[in-house]
């Protein structure tokens, strides 16, 4: 049976179909948890998407974009409702998601936070996000990953 996580929890709750990867996370690996995630699964890095808390107008959100690109700030204010948006800073990152930095996952956060999947995870069939730890990535379809987070889709990433 897989590893205990509060994301993981939260799928088998709601009875979600999703499969657990798991890999050897190289701490030396440098700073890119999710493109690691992707060489070391072997999925595409477009399909392999990362987990970002950024406070938009001073709240705290996340939004969920494919490693293989970037967090546009403004796309993520405006999918909000908000004015500006910046990142939030690591420390408060893993206060309100109750997870370390590489392993926040949309999943099972300490603070459900509002937010926002890019549009692109629509285009695939299923997608992987952080299972709540370094090393630990669950795959399931984007509209799963959706409504279990009650995410706006928008597109807030850039290549």
């Amino acid at each position: 049976m897989a590893a205990a996580t509060p994301a993981l929890g939260v799928l088998r709750k709601a009875g979600a179909a999703f499969t657990v990867h798991s890999y050897d996370h190289d701490p030396a690996g440098g700073a890119s948890y999710g493109e690691e995630a992707a060489r070391e699964l072997g999925v595409a890095p477009e399909r392999v998407f990362k987990t970002l808390v950024a406070e938009v107008d001073g709240t705290l959100a996340v939004a969920v974009v494919p490693v293989a690109g970037a967090l546009d700030l403004k796309a993520l204010a405006a999918a909000l409702g908000g004015k500006r948006a910046v990142m939030a800073p690591p420390a408060a990152a893993e206060r309100a998601t109750g997870y370390v930095r590489g392993g926040i996952s949309p999943l099972g956060q300490r603070r459900r936070l509002r937010t926002v999947l890019d549009a692109s995870a629509l285009a695939h069939t299923t997608v992987c996000v952080s299972a709540g730890r370094r090393g630990l990535e669950v795959e399931l379809a984007p509209a799963v990953l959706a409504d279990l987070t009650g995410a706006v889709v928008a597109p807030v990433a850039r290549a």
